[in-house]
């Protein structure tokens, strides 16, 4: 079992940076592949980027958005820069036990955080 909460979301203008942290419980967190996904009111939700045995980003966050993990402290962040106000959303930190696939299919991830809103103004 792995138990996952985010921080760090928030109120940001335009063009401003804001950093996500993903803190997880359990000792195998280096094993899982980590990813970012968010959701906006009345959409689905979306991949935005993934840690794994590569790195991988949906191409609307791709220059912008950078993600990394610290194994040493069970935590998965995802730096955001030059918002926009179209990144408004949820965003969720998710673990997936298939280190080595490129799945950006939300159903393929087996935990989830709780979420933490990003608001982007214009």
């Amino acid at each position: 079992q792995v138990q996952l909460v985010e921080s760090g979301g928030g109120l940001v203008q335009a063009g401003g940076s804001l950093r996500l942290s993903c803190a997880a419980s359990g000792r195998t967190f280096s094993s899982y592949a980590m990813g970012w996904f968010r959701q906006a009111p009345g959409k689905e939700r979306e991949f935005v980027a993934r840690r794994g045995l590569s790195d991988y980003y949906a191409d609307s966050v791709k220059g912008r958005f950078t993600i990394s993990r610290d194994n040493a402290k069970n935590t998965v962040y995802l730096q955001m820069n030059s918002l926009k106000p179209e990144d408004t959303a949820v965003y969720y930190c998710a673990a997936d036990t298939k280190f080595s696939s490129a799945n950006a299919r939300p159903s393929e991830y087996e935990y989830w955080g709780q979420g933490t809103q990003v608001t982007v103004s214009s």
